[in-house]
C-alpha cells in the first residue's frame, strides 16, 4: 500500500484524538512519500498522550503542509521521493503501525546505504519547516530553577562556574525554608496562570509537597514502577540471542499498565514517565540521571513556564549487573558526587531552557540547598558579577525579573 492508498478504517486503531486528527489530513497524508509520512504518523499516533505544547506544535506543522500546492510539495520533498524503500515495507502496515515501521526502515535504509541521504532529507524538512512555522512565545517569561547539593554539608571547591558567566553569583544566600519558598513562589505563579503541564516539580529523591496545580514526578515516587522495570530488563537480557537492539524494542512497546502504572489516572503524565525509564540512559538507577533526563524531556516536550528540578543524593556506583538486578540492599548514598552531577545539570537545565521560544526574556536561579550560594540569571541580571549582600531566595526571584 502507498500513501495515496489511504482510507480512515488505516486508522482504526488509533486512540480517539489521534483518529480524528488522522482522518482531518488524510487528503495532506495522500500527498505525501512513503519514505516521510510513517514517521509523521508516528507523532498522529501518539496525539493523545501528548502534551498541550506538542500538540500544538504538530497541528501547526500539519496545517502548513495542507497548505503547500503540489508543485510546493514537491520541492520540500525532493530528497524523501529519491529514498527506495522495499516492497516489503511497502505492504507492511505502516499506516496502523508506523512506529515499527520508522524502525524497520531505519534498519533498511542503513543496509541499502541510504542514511546520509534520508538524513539530509530530514535536515531540509526541518529547515523549511522551521521558517514556516513561527513559534508561539511563551505568555510570561519562563523561570528555570535548579536545587543542587542535597547532604552536603561542606565542600570547598567552586560551584556554578559554567553559569556564573552569565548572571549573578551571590555568596550570602538566607538559606532557611529555601524549597518551601521556591515551592510556595511555583504554586503563585501556577495559580495566576493555570496552564496544563506548564508548572513542574522534578525530584530526584523524596520530594517535598507541593501544590496540586503543579505537575510533580520524583524518582522516590517511580520506585515501584522502576523495580517492575528493572526485573523485566534483567528477564529479557537472559534470553537467548537478545541483543541491545532487541531489548530496546521490547521496552518501546511496553505500556504503562506493564509496569503497575495507571491508578492514578494521568495517561499523558504516566506515559511521559514511562519513557524517561524506557528510554534515558540510567534514569531506572541513578537519581541524578533520572532529574537531569525528565528536565531535558520536560522542557523539550511540555516547553513548561516554571520548571524546579532538585538533585539529591544517587547511588554510589557498583558493578551494572548489580544495579540492573533491581537488588541492591541498602545502597550507600554519594551526595559529593551528586553535587557534581548537579552543578552539571544545573547549566544544561539553563542550556536547555534558553533554546525554547521567549529566552531573551526568560530567567534562572541555581542554589546550593542549605548554603550560601547561588546563580541568578534574567534580562535584568548583570552579567559575571558577584554580590555578597545578605538576600532570601523570595528575594532573589522577585529580583531576577
Amino acid at each position: 500500500m502507498l500513501p495515496r492508498d489511504l482510507k480512515p478504517e488505516h486508522f482504526s486503531a488509533y486512540p480517539p484524538e489521534a483518529k480524528r486528527v488522522s482522518t482531518s489530513y488524510i487528503g495532506t497524508f495522500q500527498r505525501l512519500p512513503l519514505s516521510f509520512l510513517p514517521s509523521l504518523l508516528r507523532e498522529v499516533a501518539d496525539y493523545d498522550f501528548r502534551f498541550p505544547a506538542e500538540r500544538r506544535s504538530l497541528e501547526r506543522e500539519l496545517k502548513n503542509l495542507s497548505s503547500l500546492s503540489d508543485s510546493q510539495l514537491e520541492d520540500w520533498f525532493r530528497g524523501f521521493a529519491a529514498i527506495q524503500v522495499s516492497r516489503q515495507l511497502e505492504n507492511s502496515n505502516w499506516a496502523g503501525s508506523p512506529a515499527q515501521f520508522v524502525e524497520q526502515l531505519s534498519s533498511y535504509l542503513w543496509t541499502t546505504h541510504q542514511l546520509d541521504r534520508f538524513r539530509a532529507a530530514a535536515n531540509d524538512y526541518a529547515s523549511r519547516l522551521q521558517a514556516a512555522v513561527i513559534p508561539e512565545p511563551p505568555v510570561i517569561p519562563r523561570l528555570g530553577i535548579s536545587v543542587i547539593g542535597q547532604g552536603v554539608e561542606s565542600f570547598r571547591d567552586p560551584l556554578f562556574r559554567k553559569l556564573r558567566p552569565h548572571g549573578a553569583y551571590f555568596t550570602h544566600v538566607k538559606p532557611a525554608n529555601g524549597i518551601k519558598v521556591l515551592l510556595d513562589s511555583m504554586a503563585a505563579r501556577a495559580k495566576q496562570h493555570p496552564v496544563p503541564y506548564a508548572h513542574w516539580y522534578i525530584d530526584g529523591g523524596e520530594p517535598a509537597t507541593s501544590d496540586p496545580v503543579i505537575t510533580s514526578t520524583s524518582y522516590k515516587s517511580l520506585e515501584p514502577v522502576r523495580t517492575s522495570l528493572l526485573r523485566k530488563i534483567q528477564a529479557e537480557t537472559q534470553r537467548p540471542g537478545m541483543g541491545p537492539e532487541t531489548l530496546r524494542s521490547f521496552l518501546a512497546r511496553l505500556l504503562p499498565s506493564d509496569v503497575g502504572m495507571g491508578a492514578a489516572g494521568e495517561p499523558v503524565l504516566e506515559r511521559f514517565q514511562l519513557k524517561l525509564l524506557t528510554e534515558g540512559s540510567g534514569t531506572q538507577i541513578f537519581s541524578t540521571s533520572f532529574a537531569q533526563w525528565a528536565a531535558r524531556e520536560a522542557l523539550r516536550r511540555a516547553q513548561p513556564l516554571t520548571l524546579l528540578v532538585r538533585f539529591a543524593p544517587r547511588q554510589r556506583q557498583r558493578p551494572m549487573n548489580e544495579l540492573l538486578s533491581g537488588k541492591v540492599e541498602n545502597p550507600e548514598p554519594d551526595p559529593v558526587g551528586s553535587l557534581i552531577d548537579g552543578d552539571m545539570g544545573a547549566y544544561y537545565n539553563w542550556v536547555n531552557q534558553q533554546r525554547l521560544p521567549g529566552a531573551e526574556n526568560s530567567s534562572f536561579l541555581a542554589w546550593f540547598e542549605g548554603h550560601n550560594e547561588a546563580v541568578v540569571i534574567g534580562p535584568s541580571v548583570p552579567r559575571g558579577t558577584e554580590s555578597d549582600s545578605e538576600m532570601g531566595l523570595d528575594q532573589l526571584l522577585q529580583w531576577q525579573g
